[in-house]
């Protein structure tokens, strides 16, 4: 039999309330509200360390029915703040479930709401542009008079609150299928890195360690790393000034990718500035323009932040191009190897079509080594 679940409201900045139902953690969650048009792919979602410290709303109506299972974890915890859903699953249909969707949430503390109007709510954010929000139980006045009384979302290091404390090698987490031995040492950043960007790099032949975002440029190149890649994670890159620093550092000394927050780091350290978008980019169908190629591909991304293309410096390059908006996706340096991209090319969830510029990574590392 289902749960009998309480009346809850999401209140925005704006005053806007929306009542609903209260599914996971019966506690009062905050933070960004942001849209993602995924239509599958919620566990890789609320495991995303690129979401910390917001709520995320599913256009897609139905959210749980095929249930949470042990494979689809892209970080070891939920990472959102809340979810936001037109109608989650009681009762999933999958051979591999383990839990429904609001079991997932309640073991971990996480709010929920349910029974609202999504893309309602995606509107207004397009029209308005993303802000803070609360799943509350409490009376909707209540909740705006605090909301209004917490830290903003772009005055938050959320890097610092996701990234791991320790370094790692991604051979000391099982794996049940043999791999080669691996040819080069790849160290990533841990920004708030997604475990599929591990398992790619391993499958291609690397050795993969990840090291926490407050490691010293120094110690990484003391390491003897065959090339370094900077990985997505959430918030404002502006609030990253000691990551800047340590990516200035190597830049020159050793090949180096970057991924979403780790391609605006990249272009911050030669120079050039990010700005925030409306609304940002989340979802598995954005279309993306390859320059060299002139191929375009369908991309999963997460990102509120993009660079300015007029504050490129010399010697760096667009390399990839949005093609909803026209904002930069990729970037790639003449003289240096160094290359990056604003989208998730690890995906999860999302196509598996850009799992070609890992291959270039690689073939970055081969030329340089």
């Amino acid at each position: 039999m289902a749960d009998s679940y309480a009346k809850a409201y999401l209140v925005l900045e704006d005053g806007s309330v929306h009542p609903g139902e209260s599914f996971g953690a019966e506690i009062e969650g905050h933070g960004e509200v942001v849209f993602n048009t995924s239509m599958t792919g919620y566990q890789e979602v609320l495991t995303d360390p690129s979401y910390a410290g917001q709520l995320v709303n599913l256009t897609y109506p139905l959210a749980g029915n095929y249930g949470i299972n042990k494979n689809d974890f892209e970080s070891k915890r939920i990472q959102v703040s809340g979810l936001i859903v037109r109608e989650h699953c009681d009762l999933p249909s999958h051979g591999q479930s383990e839990h429904t969707l609001h079991e997932f949430l309640r073991s971990q503390g996480i709010p929920g709401i349910s029974g609202v109007d999504t893309r309602a709510i995606t509107r207004r954010l397009r029209s308005q542009g993303v802000m803070m929000g609360a799943i509350t139980q409490e009376q909707p006045e209540v909740a705006l008079k605090k909301l209004a009384q917490r830290a903003r979302y772009d005055d938050t290091d959320y890097v610092r609150t996701v990234t791991t404390e320790e370094i790692y090698d991604w051979d000391d987490l099982s794996s049940e299928t043999e791999l080669d031995p691996a040819k080069y040492k790849i160290l990533v950043t841990d920004c708030g890195l997604k475990y599929n960007i591990l398992r790619l790099l391993r499958q291609r032949g690397c050795q993969v360690i990840a090291v926490p975002a407050t490691t010293p440029a120094e110690d990484m190149l003391a390491m003897n790393p065959s090339g370094i890649l900077f990985s997505p994670g959430p918030g404002d890159p502006q609030l990253l000034d000691y990551l800047v620093s340590n990516l200035s550092k190597l830049l020159g000394q050793v090949p180096v990718m970057g991924i979403c927050l780790g391609h605006q780091i990249a272009a911050r350290a030669l120079g050039a500035k990010t700005y925030k978008l409306k609304f940002g980019h989340r979802g598995a169908n954005h279309p993306v323009k390859d320059l060299a190629s002139e191929r375009v591909y369908i991309t999963a991304q997460n990102h509120g932040y993009a660079v300015d293309p007029d504050s490129l410096p010399a010697g760096l390059e667009i390399s990839h191009l949005n093609l909803n908006d026209g904002t930069i996706e990729g970037l790639k340096h003449t003289q240096m190897p160094l290359f990056t991209i604003q989208y998730h090319s690890e995906a999860s969830p999302g196509p598996q079509d850009n799992e070609y510029l890992f291959d270039r990574f690689v073939q970055m590392l081969e030329e340089a080594n």
